[in-house]
C-alpha cells in the first residue's frame, strides 16, 4: 500500500494518547483536558503528575498519599553519587543525568519487573532522581558536595534546596513549581516519541528515560533554551537587540536551504513544528519573566528579550516558544546556559512516564517504513 512520505513525520499521526493535546492553531495546550493556564495557576506541580499519571487530579486525600509517596522515594542513591563525583568536571549536565540514570537502573529493585505496579515504583523513584542527580552534579562540578534537605517539602522546595543548600523563598518554589508543571508534558516530542518507541519494544522504564534524555539533548529540542540565554547574553543592551536580530536574519536569508537546518544560525526560542501562533507556555512565562527579573535585579535581561521579541513580531511569523522567556526565567533563578535543559527534565520526567505508562498498557512495537530512494535491483560487479 502507498502512502505519503513525511519529512520528519510532521503531522503524521503515530499513535493515540489521552494525556496530551496541542492546539497549534489556536496556540493552546491542555493536560487531560485541562487548559496549561488554569493548571499553572491553580494546581501544584505534584498533583499535575498525578495527573497525567493517572487520568483524573487527585482528590484531597489522594494528592496527600502521592505527595507522600514521592516524599518517601527521596535520597540520592550512594552509587550514583559516587558515579557523580567520579565524572569529569566539564561533563554536560544531561551527559551526567543520562549516566546516572543507567547506573540507577541496575540497582532498582523493580530492575527484573514491568508489570503496573512495578513501573509505577520505578515512575516514583525516577522522579525524585533526575533532580537529585541534576542538583548533586551541579555542585559537585561547582566543587560543592551535594547536600540532602528536609524531606517535607514541594518537590520544587525540595529541587531547589538541594540545588542551593538553603531553602528557598516561597514566592521562587513556586516560580519554579509553574515551570516545572509547564515542561511537564507536550504530547510526542521528539524526547517522548522516543521514549515511547524504547518502550514499544518492551524495554524497561529507566531505558526509556534514557533515550529520552539523550534525545532532550539536541539543540533542535531541549537544548534550544540554552542557545536563547547564551543569546540574550551576547546581546547584552537592549538598544542592540533590533541590530542583532537584523543580522541573524539577514545571514539566514542568505544561506542554502540545508544550511538553514542548522540551528545556530536561527534566532533561538522562535518556531515550532507545531504552533502557528505564540506557545501557551510562553504565554504564561512571559509574565513570570517580567516579575521574577524585577524581584532579581536582572531586568536588563528581560529588556533584552522583550526587545528580541518585538523585532522579530516585527519581522517574521514565527511563534515565540517555550523555551525563549523560559531562559529569562532561568537566569532569574541564576541557573547557567548549560544547566536549563536539566530543569526541563525535571519537569518532563512526570510527562515521559506518563506516556511509558500509556504505552505500556495498550502496547505495539513502533515500527515505520521508510520510502526507498536508492539504485534500483542490479547485479554484482564481475
Amino acid at each position: 500500500m502507498e502512502t505519503a512520505w513525511k519529512a520528519g513525520l510532521e503531522d503524521v499521526i503515530a499513535a493515540r494518547s489521552a494525556i496530551c493535546r496541542v492546539d497549534g492553531e489556536a496556540g493552546r495546550l491542555y493536560y487531560r483536558g485541562y487548559e496549561i493556564g488554569d493548571l499553572a495557576r491553580a494546581v501544584s506541580f505534584e498533583d499535575v503528575t498525578a495527573l497525567l499519571w493517572f487520568g483524573e487530579l487527585p482528590s484531597t486525600a489522594e494528592a496527600v498519599a502521592f505527595a507522600a509517596r514521592l516524599r518517601a522515594a527521596r535520597g540520592l542513591p550512594a552509587p550514583v553519587k559516587a558515579l557523580l563525583e567520579r565524572l569529569p568536571r566539564d561533563t554536560h549536565p544531561l551527559d551526567a543525568l543520562r549516566t546516572a540514570v543507567s547506573l540507577a537502573a541496575a540497582h532498582d529493585p523493580d530492575a527484573r519487573s514491568s508489570d503496573r505496579e512495578a513501573n509505577l515504583r520505578k515512575a516514583v523513584r525516577l522522579m525524585t532522581l533526575v533532580p537529585e542527580t541534576v542538583a548533586a552534579w551541579q555542585r559537585i562540578r561547582a566543587g560543592q558536595a551535594p547536600v540532602e534537605a528536609p524531606g517535607m517539602d514541594s518537590h520544587a522546595t525540595y529541587f531547589l534546596e538541594l540545588l542551593s543548600g538553603r531553602a528557598p523563598a516561597p514566592e521562587v518554589a513556586r516560580v519554579l513549581d509553574v515551570v516545572l508543571t509547564l515542561h511537564a508534558d507536550h504530547e510526542f516530542n521528539a524526547s517522548t516519541f522516543a521514549g515511547r518507541v524504547a518502550i514499544a519494544t518492551l524495554a524497561d522504564l529507566h531505558a526509556a528515560v534514557v533515550a529520552a534524555i539523550a534525545t532532550l539533548k539536541g539543540p533542535r529540542h531541549g537544548g534550544a533554551n540554552e542557545d536563547v540565554l547564551a543569546m540574550l547574553r551576547e546581546i547584552g543592551d537592549p538598544a542592540c537587540a533590533e541590530a542583532f536580530v537584523e543580522r541573524r536574519l539577514g545571514a539566514w536569508a542568505a544561506l542554502s536551504r540545508h544550511a538553514r537546518g542548522d540551528p545556530r544560525v536561527r534566532v533561538p526560542g522562535f518556531g515550532h513544528r507545531v504552533y502557528k501562533v505564540d506557545d501557551a507556555r510562553a504565554r504564561v512565562l512571559r509574565g513570570m519573566a517580567k516579575s521574577m527579573a524585577e524581584a532579581t535585579g536582572r531586568q536588563q535581561l528581560f529588556d533584552v528579550a522583550e526587545r528580541v521579541y518585538d523585532a522579530m513580531r516585527a519581522r517574521t511569523t514565527l511563534p515565540v516558544n517555550v523555551d525563549f522567556f523560559s531562559a529569562v526565567v532561568y537566569d532569574a533563578l541564576g541557573i547557567s546556559p548549560d544547566f536549563c535543559t536539566s530543569i526541563f527534565a525535571v519537569g518532563r520526567v512526570a510527562g515521559w512516564c506518563a506516556h511509558a505508562l500509556e504505552q505500556y498498557a495498550d502496547n505495539r512495537l513502533i515500527r515505520p517504513r521508510a520510502e526507498y530512494v536508492g539504485p534500483a535491483p542490479r547485479p554484482l560487479p564481475r
